[in-house]
């Protein structure tokens, strides 16, 4: 089985929604880091503008791994590509558990084929607190069920693997626009269009956690050098409301009807990440202050 190595150098990484958001920014990461690199990815939010050179590309669903000829064995896989959006998750049902549940097995023994170590991306929502009378959304029920999966299945097998759980990811790259979009590239964006009034789901006082995408890149690079097992929450220590960050653009809510699956907190677990040595770099104030001014830092 695969030890933990101090470095990338000379290894062949998997990522997994390597078009995506994070991916991405993961992948650059990666390649800076002396990896060879290669990204799976079905296009369904990532973008092929994403890539960049020096990445092999592989456009398929993570369902045919098993069925790809990678022209190499592989020491990392990161797992990356499950959907991953809460709200839309109530509509898109089927999608959800094509994308999140059907491929987990497959990935599961592909990586034990390859003798590599596995870098799954849990769910954060699956420790949010939520109202009385809602309920978890398929989006989170799939990711706490593939959690559960690859904890058994780790020790059926002697699986290298590692757990990690982002909160509230934001930064280079991430979806403005649509109904994927996320919270604060969405704000950003409605705010440079000159819309002052920001749709909030009510009540607005719901808080989370906002991270930015290279403090979850550099936590990942940690988890899969030095981390085993569960538990891997990486978020920033601040948290704010929706409506502080309406407040920060200099906006006013235009409050919406509440939503299922919609959290009203989800307590930031640090603790097993900052044991491998990671810590906080970057801060939504800044983030937003640079947004603001039309100046954002260019992406990884």
């Amino acid at each position: 089985m695969l030890k933990n190595k101090s470095n990338f150098n000379n290894s062949n990484v998997l990522v997994i929604g390597g078009a995506g958001f994070i991916g991405s920014n993961l992948i650059d990461a990666l390649l800076a880091n002396g990896a060879s690199v290669h990204s799976l990815d079905n296009y369904f939010t990532g973008c092929e503008d994403n890539h960049s050179p020096g990445c092999e590309i592989h456009k398929s669903d993570s369902n045919n791994i098993d069925e790809i000829d990678f022209g190499c064995t592989f020491d990392y896989v990161f797992h990356l590509g499950e959907y991953s959006r809460v709200e839309e998750s109530f509509k898109d049902v089927d999608l959800v558990f094509e994308y999140n549940n059907k491929p987990i097995y497959k990935i599961l023994k592909f990586v034990k084929n390859q003798e590599a170590k596995l870098i799954y991306s849990g769910s954060s929502t699956q420790f949010g607190q939520y109202s009385e009378n809602d309920c978890l959304s398929p989006y989170t029920w799939t990711k706490l069920k593939n959690v559960d999966l690859v904890n058994h299945y780790a020790e059926w097998v002697g699986l290298n693997y590692a757990i990690t759980y982002f909160y509230n990811v934001y930064g280079p790259r991430e979806i403005s626009e649509g109904s994927y979009a996320t919270l604060i590239a969405k704000f950003i964006h409605l705010v440079n269009s000159g819309i002052s009034e920001l749709p909030v789901v009510s009540p607005g006082t719901q808080v989370r956690n906002f991270t930015d995408v290279r403090d979850i890149v550099s936590g990942l690079i940690l988890v899969a050098l030095k981390g085993e097992g569960d538990g891997f929450g990486i978020g920033a220590e601040e948290e704010y409301s929706v409506l502080d960050i309406v407040d920060m653009l200099n906006a006013s809510p235009k409050f919406i009807e509440p939503r299922r699956g919609n959290r009203l907190s989800a307590p930031v677990q640090t603790d097993k990440i900052k044991l491998l040595g990671w810590k906080q770099e970057y801060f939504l104030t800044d983030y937003l202050s640079a947004a603001k001014n039309d100046s954002f830092e260019k992406p990884l």
